[in-house]
């Protein structure tokens, strides 16, 4: 309460002016290169467009790869140097999170007395997280934005973008173009909630609104006002009061979309918000630049799953963890004890890139690997990769990976999803050690089926594509 207070005197001004403006408007509201619209198929165009619709089974979201020519808010060019360091960002915050060691953000949201420089904008690079759209406000206006599955609160950019906003697709909401805003009280449970939805306490403004503050990676962070609206996906499907943050100040890895969906282990991520109508289970399958993929929420697809059972932990329980048991190389196990696959917890993450191993068990895969290759010309190690060949992917014949798990869930990965081209002429195992915390990333979970399923406590894996 201290805290609040203090927070409060400082952002007299500030909240003042915000309530004001607020309180009278109702809201409602890559690969490497960047292609033209004219290359993308029809698919793409239309995916476009009308990328989710509602069924009887569930809500399904279309999803594009950050880096498809062809998604609604694709990078500009970015050395893929740039992609693996700030994937390394990104797995060291998820560890930071563990062991309570996150950064507060620096806002002068919080503290206005404090802006004393110029702050830049958000970088456009958003280099991990996957892509769609999602309407808000009364009437809807439609937001690109990224999904992720490590981040609970979800956000959007919103005028008049009091501190900074990255460059985005279209404009940052307006609360005064929706009929149906309105700000979260200090007193509001969903502000009490905001420190285990985002591990930094709320603030309150003078005018009693209540303030987020969400950090992610490598600095990057949004800080703003917690508000409800309508939230729209798709045709009939609109859910009134859903609660997420205006950002005011919105600066890091977001690319050039107007913010991010949080579909973690928490009260306040779109998953809980949506469980009372749809239950608490989703599903993805995240596709290649070349395609399109998928969020569900609500059901999940038919298809041959196998399941690996949730694992609990105490050191951040809205993130998704697993058991790794086992890793075989070419239909061999590799020389790593059991106990190695134990030494870090380990977590599913749609958002980071690369896979991180325990040390003793990524040395053993790297190892494993070099020997099935034999005497295929090596490149020099690139970045966090260290294991890399002359060449592409598509032209290297890599053995099958496959990954056990807790269950008897294996993910049997072809070289798509063990390898990874950093340019033109260099393919490196997509995989990296950790001391910190073990990750599943994204490059072996693509075209892969992923299910979430809370009320069973499970997460099931299913080959076959995206289609």
């Amino acid at each position: 309460m201290a805290q609040h207070q203090s927070t409060s005197k400082g952002l007299m001004e500030m909240g003042l002016l915000l309530f004001l403006a607020l309180s009278f408007l109702l809201a409602t509201a890559s690969s490497l290169i960047d292609a033209p619209l004219s290359s993308c198929s029809s698919k793409f165009k239309t995916d476009h467009h009308h990328n989710h619709h509602l069924n009887g089974s569930g809500l399904h979201l279309v999803l594009h790869h950050p880096r498809s020519p062809c998604a609604p808010a694709t990078l500009h060019h970015l050395p893929f140097s740039t992609v693996l360091s700030h994937d390394d960002s990104r797995a060291q915050f998820l560890a930071a999170r563990l062991t309570k060691t996150s950064h507060r953000p620096r806002s002068p949201l919080l503290n206005p007395n404090a802006a004393s420089v110029p702050l830049s904008s958000g970088m456009p690079i958003g280099a991990g997280n996957y892509i769609t759209r999602v309407g808000l406000g009364t009437p809807s206006t439609s937001y690109v934005m990224l999904v992720d599955t490590g981040s609970s609160l979800t956000w959007v950019q919103c005028s008049p973008c009091r501190v900074s906003c990255h460059d985005q697709v279209g404009s940052p909401f307006d609360p005064s173009a929706s009929a149906t805003y309105r700000s979260v009280s200090c007193s509001a449970p969903e502000c009490d909630g905001l420190e285990s939805a985002t591990l930094n306490p709320s603030a309150c403004t003078t005018s009693n609104v209540c303030i987020y503050q969400a950090s992610y990676g490598d600095s990057s962070f949004s800080v703003g006002y917690l508000g409800r609206d309508s939230l729209s996906l798709g045709t009939g499907g609109v859910f009134p009061s859903f609660v997420y943050g205006c950002g005011q100040d919105n600066e890091g890895l977001f690319g050039r979309s107007a913010g991010l969906i949080g579909l973690a282990r928490n009260k306040l991520s779109l998953l809980s918000q949506l469980a009372p109508k749809f239950g608490n289970v989703f599903s993805y399958c995240l596709p290649t630049t070349a395609s399109t993929g998928y969020l569900s929420i609500g059901s999940y697809p038919p298809a041959p799953y196998v399941y690996t059972p949730m694992v609990s932990s105490s050191s951040d329980d809205s993130l998704y963890y697993v058991r790794l048991t086992g890793i075989t190389v070419g239909g061999k196990g590799i020389a790593a004890a059991p106990s190695a696959y134990t030494t870090v917890p380990t977590i599913i993450d749609s958002g980071t890139v690369i896979s991180r191993l325990p040390s003793d068990v990524y040395s053993a895969l790297s190892k494993a690997v070099v020997a099935a290759l034999g005497g295929r010309a090596r490149a020099p190690a690139y970045s966090i990769l260290d294991t890399c060949y002359k060449g592409s992917a598509t032209g290297l014949v890599a053995p099958e990976v496959d990954m056990a798990f807790q269950g008897g869930a294996t993910l049997k990965l072809p070289t798509r999803n063990v390898m990874i081209d950093v340019d033109s002429s260099t393919t490196c195992l997509a995989f990296a050690p950790t001391q910190r915390v073990a990750i599943i990333g994204n490059r072996q979970q693509q075209t892969f089926r992923v299910a979430y399923d809370l009320a069973r406590s499970r997460i099931g894996f299913a080959a076959g594509g995206c289609g």
